[in-house]
């Protein structure tokens, strides 16, 4: 472990570490990368160093830790009761990288798939024990939001010993396969979303058509360079997973046309916010392992494009195009430039079965005795609550709080209420 000098960012203490780990946990003696992990506490609670560790496990996957600007939300509330550690996953942020740049420093297509077959949640649960030890910790807390979560129901799975207690987010996917099911029923879940959108900004249903038979007729491109196409203006439908960010939508839109010589085109404020939210230099990760997050023992064979199939209303060419979330399809590999030089990569890991074994352990579920408390959005439109609810009822002792008053963000609107109530939940007075 090598860690840096402290530092502070308004009443945030700060500290990073870099621990190097094995590329393949069964192979110790092995290759190695690294993984990155900053240390955050209240910087004005006397005796703050003393107090236990909390493991914060992003989203994603191929997200990145949280990069706080100061105490507030559920950090504020966090670090009444802990020292948090905030994970940048391997892969991602400070981590050794994995990107269109790096890849082919570990070989062809082949050996770049092997390589990414040791970066799912069993892995990140390796290194988080790897760590975890490596601090000197005896048995550690756990948040995990989204895909956080999946990564906790791993922990509880096969490292159960190393928790203390396990807090989740949005992040109750399913046990098992295929990933068809997540995509058929988050589809249904989009489509009442696309519902509710379109009833609160009812001129925005003729913009978002126009929109997309503009740039399917109208050379239009982002600041990447590339033509923006219809599939990508869809991806605006990431916004609807949010509360703030529903709203966050109409102001997006509303700037999207402007008068030019050339006539009516997009303005060059919009092309540049909907590049920020297209683009997936940032995290390419996400894109080439989204789909082995549900599968175990199959390949995924672009499940979510396969179910899209079954649902003509979200096709680009359907009358009024619906807006999509958060899937991953083919085109994706042809059309964002971080993304084209690995195409070929991710058509092999999309039919690939070797390395996408167990995420978890059923039985060991069946059996928990660690405190676990999750809280479900009714109508989360990333991760469904039917699937959520079957997966709560196969963890022993799990306490389920549901809300329909929060979207998938849940945590960035009220934070510090939603950590509190689930640490209560697992710490009963």
């Amino acid at each position: 472990m090598k860690s840096g000098e402290p530092f502070q960012v308004r009443g945030l203490f700060l500290r990073d570490h870099r621990f190097q780990v094995p590329l393949d946990h069964a192979d110790p003696q092995g290759p190695t990368i690294t993984v990155f992990a900053r240390e955050m506490r209240d910087a004005a609670l006397e005796h703050a160093a003393e107090l236990p560790w909390l493991l914060f496990l992003q989203g994603g996957p191929g997200g990145k830790g949280n990069r706080p600007a100061g105490l507030s939300g559920w950090l504020k509330e966090a670090a009444r009761h802990f020292r948090i550690l905030m994970l940048d996953q391997r892969g991602t942020g400070l981590s050794t990288p994995v990107n269109r740049q790096t890849l082919p420093l570990v070989g062809g297509v082949a050996e770049q798939a092997d390589y990414l077959s040791h970066f799912r949640a069993t892995d990140i649960v390796a290194d988080a024990e790897f760590i975890r030890a490596a601090l000197g910790s005896g048995p550690w807390s756990i948040f995990g939001q989204s895909y956080g979560g999946f990564c906790a129901l791993t922990y509880l799975s096969f490292a159960p010993q190393g928790l203390k207690e396990a807090l989740i987010t949005g992040g109750l996917g399913p046990l098992a396969g295929p990933a068809d099911q997540v995509y058929a029923a988050t589809f249904a879940r989009l489509r009442a979303r696309n519902a509710e959108y379109f009833a609160k900004y009812p001129a925005d249903r003729a913009l978002v058509t126009g929109l997309m038979r503009h740039v399917a007729h109208v050379p239009e491109h982002l600041p990447t360079g590339e033509r923006l196409t219809a599939e990508r203006l869809q991806m605006l439908g990431n916004f609807l997973g949010g509360n703030t960010r529903f709203d966050a939508l109409h102001f997006l839109l509303e700037e999207a046309f402007t008068d030019t010589a050339d006539g009516v085109r997009l303005s060059d404020t919009f092309l540049a916010n909907v590049g920020a939210v297209v683009n997936r230099a940032p995290n390419p990760l996400y894109a080439l392992m989204h789909e082995s997050i549900y599968v175990q023992g199959e390949p995924s064979a672009w499940a979510a494009a396969r179910v899209l199939e079954a649902n003509p209303d979200f096709r680009a060419e359907a009358p009024e195009p619906l807006l999509t979330g958060e899937a991953i399809y083919p085109w994706y590999f042809e059309q964002d430039p971080a993304l084209i030089p690995l195409r070929e990569l991710a058509h092999l890991l999309a039919h690939r079965v070797q390395g996408w074994g167990a995420l978890y352990d059923q039985e060991q579920l069946g059996r928990n005795t660690v405190p676990v408390a999750a809280a479900v959005y009714s109508d989360d439109i990333y991760v469904d609550r039917g699937i959520s609810l079957a997966t709560a009822a196969a963890v022993q002792g799990l306490q389920l709080w549901e809300s329909a008053d929060f979207h998938h963000d849940g945590i960035a609107d009220d934070g510090e209420g939603i950590f509190a109530r689930l640490l209560h939940l697992v710490r009963p007075a």
